[in-house]
């Protein structure tokens, strides 16, 4: 009788305690909720993140640049970024590190109006170019044009701020560098004024990480990193699975982004996710080190450890 009353006892103790609370983390975007953040909000809308037991908090930034700024502040656990802009950041001294990837391959682009005299990258020279990004942009372009015995010495580069298709189909400009793929390709297309690309990394460009997950330095060994990234890495796979279940749930709770434009970026977007995001390939980051390095971006290529990461 005394065993059968304390069995009962535990049991209404384990049905009357609380749920032990989810550990909170704060995720900073770099851009307003669009298909390149599929992953995150997938894995929110099934409920993976709590499953692995989290409480994330997604951020959209009212300034594109202050995302990695913030985490290297201690502002914030986690930022979505850029893997040639962490190489820049890393130099400047800011304390981050990568810890995963969202989106495993370029998405930038030069592109020409599909109908315009630009046939071929010789074909640029005297042309302008608009452009977004001082920097990383340039080097790029540079890139790009040595691979057909050309420079940026040999082109007119125009500031167009983020009007980047605009500016190219108002006549402004003859090409722009650092239109997505998955965006402006389309965006031309639906207004009926189609552009083509020139894929950068067809082009004299190493392939890279187009978007990563950065944190601050200290944070290097903390565990939610590690079921931060095995709920996302669950969501790309259902992504992968049931494109059409899981483009419902994206615009469940966003409905502005409920439209032609996203739909056909989901679709141009779902094969180039991370099917596995903690993954590091190493020999992707020396090279664009190694890039930028020659670009005169950075003075120097650190060990890729101190600035890349794995985490379990």
């Amino acid at each position: 009788m005394r065993l059968l009353t304390a069995l009962l006892a535990c049991a209404l103790l384990l049905t009357t305690s609380p749920a032990r609370a989810a550990d909170k983390l704060t995720v900073l975007l770099d851009w307003f909720v669009n298909p390149d953040h599929g992953p995150l909000i997938v894995a929110q809308e099934l409920g993976l993140f709590i499953e692995y037991g989290l409480d994330v908090e997604l951020i959209a930034p009212a300034d594109p640049n202050d995302p990695p700024k913030l985490v290297a502040a201690g502002k914030a656990e986690v930022a979505v970024s850029y893997q040639p802009q962490l190489h820049l950041q890393v130099a400047e001294g800011l304390p981050l590190v990568r810890f995963g990837t969202l989106v495993a391959t370029p998405l930038n682009t030069l592109t020409v109006m599909a109908d315009g005299p630009i046939k071929t990258l010789a074909d640029l020279k005297g042309r302008k170019i608009g452009f977004s990004i001082a920097g990383t942009e340039e080097a790029t372009l540079n890139a790009m044009l040595r691979t057909v015995g050309l420079t940026v010495a040999d082109v007119e580069l125009v500031n167009v701020n983020f009007s980047l298709s605009p500016s190219l189909i108002s006549g402004q400009v003859d090409a722009v560098i650092g239109a997505y793929r998955n965006f402006e390709l389309n965006q031309m297309d639906i207004v009926g004024r189609p552009g083509r690309a020139f894929y950068i990394e067809e082009h004299g460009v190493p392939p890279f990480d187009q978007l990563i997950y950065v944190t601050h330095r200290d944070l290097s060994s903390d565990p939610r990193l590690a079921r931060f990234l095995d709920a996302t890495e669950r969501a790309v796979q259902y992504m992968v699975n049931h494109p059409d279940k899981a483009w419902e749930l994206f615009v469940k709770n966003h409905p502005e982004v409920n439209d032609e434009l996203n739909r056909r970026a989901w679709r141009d977007t779902l094969p180039r996710f991370a099917l596995r995001p903690a993954a590091l390939d190493i020999r992707r980051y020396e090279r664009m080190a190694a890039f930028l390095k020659d670009a005169g971006l950075v003075k120097n290529t650190p060990p890729v450890e101190s600035y890349a990461i794995t985490v379990r």
